[in-house]
């Protein structure tokens, strides 16, 4: 791929995938994403919809659009039945962040986002932020109520892949729900794009990148701030994290005893490599139809997965042994830390919240390994949602990636629950 014209590489892209080239799009991603991402899996994808709207016929045009750090490309692709949108992400030296197929809609303008019902803009500001220095800095936005302070505050990390500071997933943002839902009764919210985001090049070139780099800099930087800003009680900066983000708070909360609490979102608790096993069988079992042809990639996960777990693993062990070629460095750094054992440590609060209609983190496979390894804590409380899936947006029936294509809302009842949850482990003692 020699052009960066986003349109021009999204297009070529197609190319690839029609020619069963997934080898070659997967080497486009940034390293950062290769967690959620594998040529196998692209190429089960494409093949279950082909085998389902038949061969490509016609492609329709090309629109982006862009912000300062990424362009999204929607390209329409007509099948013998049926219209699908292919939608890619790129950098803006042209490097492949995201790659979606959704519905024929997809490819209409974006609906701007709207805010829920139990947001007030009348009621906080939001002002940005800069976090760390030099090359590797971050954005971030702090939305601080109008109320009269100390006020307390909450730090949000978003889950793996190179997530912004509103965690986009299609048309919605449930970080900026949830950011601007908490502003609006009282509790300041600081939060920022993760460095794969805003740096992908930079994680690219550093193979001896670790999960650790991910999270701990920019986050410890958050608490930071929090602390040292004038309308925040010093003493009642939380944190709260979802998913890969819930499962490392425990570490950051280590690292900065200050911290005040912690909110464990969907936090995954199974090691992340048999999380990605269990994910793609739950996928392939939606559609029995190409449930068999999911099983090869499913036996080459699970083969990474052991090599991921075996004491030869090091940090020269080759990258295409490892799940989706992510390099040894970040996974010795994941199979060395136990956020249970880590959490089960700490002298402070914690509110568990898990969606019982998530797949990617599961009441049986992470919520009981909480439930048990914290159950002579002091002080944990755990609630969980049972229309909720993984990003805790309410629905029915079997949660899919399908599900997320429409502009959806966190629910509010967690909104509710971590508001009272940080109000009743704030309150001054008379």
């Amino acid at each position: 791929m020699t052009s960066t014209e986003p349109q021009s590489v999204a297009l070529t892209i197609l190319d690839l995938a029609r020619a069963g080239r997934f080898t070659d799009i997967r080497d486009h991603f940034a390293p950062s994403l290769r967690p959620m991402v594998a040529a196998d899996v692209l190429n089960a994808v494409w093949d279950a919809e082909v085998a389902q709207l038949g061969p490509v016929r016609t492609v329709g045009n090309a629109s982006e659009t862009a912000n300062e750090h990424v362009t999204m490309v929607t390209i329409p692709v007509h099948f013998d039945r049926g219209t699908l949108t292919l939608q890619v992400s790129l950098t803006t030296t042209g490097e492949l962040t995201g790659l979606q197929l959704l519905p024929a809609d997809g490819a209409e303008p974006p609906v701007p986002w709207e805010p829920p019902h139990y947001a007030d803009p009348d009621r906080f500001d939001e002002h940005h932020v800069t976090l760390g220095d030099g090359l590797l800095a971050v954005p971030g936005t702090l939305t601080l109520p109008k109320t009269a302070g100390p006020l307390p505050a909450l730090v949000l990390l978003g889950g793996s892949g190179p997530l912004d500071r509103d965690t986009t997933i299609g048309k919605s943002k449930p970080f900026k729900d949830l950011a601007w839902g908490l502003a609006s009764r009282g509790i300041a919210v600081l939060r920022f794009d993760k460095i794969t985001y805003a740096h992908p090049e930079q994680v690219k070139a550093n193979r001896d990148f670790t999960v650790a780099d991910e999270y701990l800099p920019n986050a410890l930087a958050a608490i930071r701030l929090l602390r040292a800003h004038p309308a925040v009680a010093a003493e009642r900066v939380f944190l709260a994290g979802h998913s890969l983000g819930g499962t490392i708070a425990p570490r950051i909360a280590t690292a900065d005893p200050s911290v005040a609490g912690l909110v464990i979102l969907a936090g995954g608790t199974q090691p992340l490599q048999w999380a990605a096993v269990r994910q793609v069988r739950y996928l392939a079992s939606l559609d029995p139809g190409t449930a068999a042809a999911a099983q090869p990639i499913i036996d080459a996960m699970t083969d990474q997965a052991e090599q991921v777990d075996s004491p030869e693993l090091s940090p020269n062990t080759p990258d295409d042994q490892l799940p989706f070629s992510v390099p040894a460095p970040y996974w010795l750094d994941l199979r060395n830390y136990d956020p249970v054992d880590t959490a089960a440590t700490l002298d402070k609060p914690i509110l568990i919240c898990q969606g019982e209609r998530d797949y990617q983190v599961t009441i049986a496979d992470d919520l009981a390994r909480w439930q048990t390894g914290l159950h002579t804590h002091p002080n944990v409380t755990i609630r969980t949602y049972p229309a909720d899936n993984h990003f805790f947006f309410p629905g029915t029936g079997p949660s899919s990636p399908a599900e997320l294509a429409a502009p959806q809302h966190l629910d509010p009842q967690l909104v509710t629950d971590i508001n009272d949850w940080i109000a009743s482990n704030t309150r001054t003692e008379s």
